[in-house]
């Protein structure tokens, strides 16, 4: 039943219910603890106790192995012994007894509903791709595991195409596999906004446009709501994101809303008016912009600034940008606009960042040297770094949310670590 130690542990074998190991590893890696200290821990509140609980259905019971200290598995058994209980139920009733005494954190949310405004006045880099993945990544289930690319590695991964060079000068990304670690999701509430006049991002997750003459977003920025923006809000795949993922679709009146901006008193804070009422229901609103230079974007920028007494960083403009040089050229315009609303309305309006989307250092000096140039802004600093890959596309294809069509893949491990970036 036990094995000699590794360092100052023993190894022990034993039997434990599929069910009940599962709710460990969750719980564990809720509270940040390693399986085995959580099992140690259990494990001495048992032997503690003057009597066994109530039993444990260990039905289909199989090999369970983890490292205590030693001499603790020893007393185990002895006292298990005792009591007249296999070593099997003795370690199922520790195992919930650790349960028991540290149930599941409550969801950390935000005092001030967060606001991200996904942007770039360059059509094609994935905006939509990234609003979608982020907010699919934000509403993941806090009692289940998902595979996320660990930050740290990020940052590897960048350095090494800072640093990492070949002999003629070009840049280089290291393409060894970064490490992923399983981890609970963030289990937030997230509304994705559709404000695109072209509807990818409703037409992605497989809604249905507004049609135009009914009630719009547009219509309540203008100052002429059909009623409440409230009913026009749909939910996201539920049985995925258990009714925390929700969109407002987009319709293609959109493709007016500048001109009706243009009569509206404080345009700038027309997307705030509209949206302020659905704060309360959302920790997290994610703002899929167009590509525009007009007033729709100053509406976004500002409904992304920093309000008061809201934390610096919390809300703001997340810049999503491709490996080549035409992203550069519509990122300079996007921030030129952004410091312009900036300077003339005295507004505080973050950068949370640049995501670097669809990356493949296959396609050589223009992908790689593209890269460096992102990673040689430091501020804003990049993010996100998503490689181009078809699972992507397939999920489009078929109208489904990424993470829950190809929840593993390299670019559902991505989503999840920029959304701990951006956390």
């Amino acid at each position: 039943m036990s094995s000699p130690a590794t360092s100052d542990r023993e190894k022990v074998v034993s039997k434990l219910p599929g069910w009940l190991r599962q709710n460990l590893k969750v719980r564990a890696a809720q509270h940040g603890i390693e399986i085995q200290k959580a099992v140690e821990q259990g494990i001495t509140r048992w032997c503690r106790l003057a009597s066994s609980p109530d039993p444990i259905d260990t039905a289909g019971a199989d090999s369970f192995a983890t490292f205590l200290p030693p001499g603790q598995w020893d007393e185990f058994r002895q006292i298990a012994s005792q009591r007249g209980v296999s070593l099997a139920q003795g370690l199922a009733q520790s195992v919930q007894l650790w349960l028991d005494a540290n149930p599941a954190p409550e969801i950390k949310r935000p005092a001030v509903t967060r606001r991200i405004i996904v942007c770039n006045q360059k059509g094609g880099v994935g905006k939509t791709a990234i609003t979608a993945g982020l907010g699919e990544a934000l509403a993941e289930s806090a009692d289940q595991l998902h595979p996320v690319r660990v930050a740290k590695q990020l940052q590897q991964a960048l350095q090494a195409a800072e640093q990492g060079r070949h002999e003629d000068g070009d840049t280089v990304l290291v393409a060894d596999p970064l490490e992923i670690e399983n981890l609970p999701g963030p289990g937030l509430r997230v509304l994705l906004v559709d404000f695109d006049p072209q509807c990818h991002l409703t037409n992605q997750l497989g809604a249905a446009p507004l049609p135009m003459d009914g009630d719009s977003l547009t219509n309540h920025m203008g100052g002429n709501p059909k009623g409440d923006l409230r009913d026009l809000i749909v939910s996201v795949e539920p049985e995925t994101f258990g009714d925390r993922l929700h969109l407002l679709p987009a319709c293609n009146d959109a493709f007016l809303l500048d001109v009706r901006l243009s009569s509206v008193r404080a345009r700038e804070a027309a997307l705030e008016r509209a949206l302020l009422p659905l704060e309360d229901d959302y920790d997290v609103i994610l703002v899929d912009c167009p590509p525009s230079l007009g007033l729709s974007m100053d509406a976004a920028a500002y409904y992304g600034r920093r309000r008061e007494n809201e934390e610096a960083g919390r809300s703001g403009a997340l810049i999503v940008v491709q490996a080549e040089d035409s992203s550069a050229d519509a990122y300079d315009l996007l921030t030129t606009q952004i410091e312009d609303l900036r300077n003339d309305l005295a507004l505080d309006i973050d950068y949370l960042g640049i995501v670097v989307n669809l990356y493949d250092g296959r396609r050589g000096f223009i992908a790689t040297s593209s890269l460096q140039g992102w990673v040689d802004i430091k501020d804003p600093r990049v993010v996100g770094l998503v490689t181009d890959r078809k699972e992507q596309k397939e999920a489009v294809r078929v109208k489904r949310p990424l993470l829950s069509y190809a929840p593993n893949c390299d670019q559902s491990v991505s989503m999840r670590a920029l959304a701990r970036e951006v956390a």
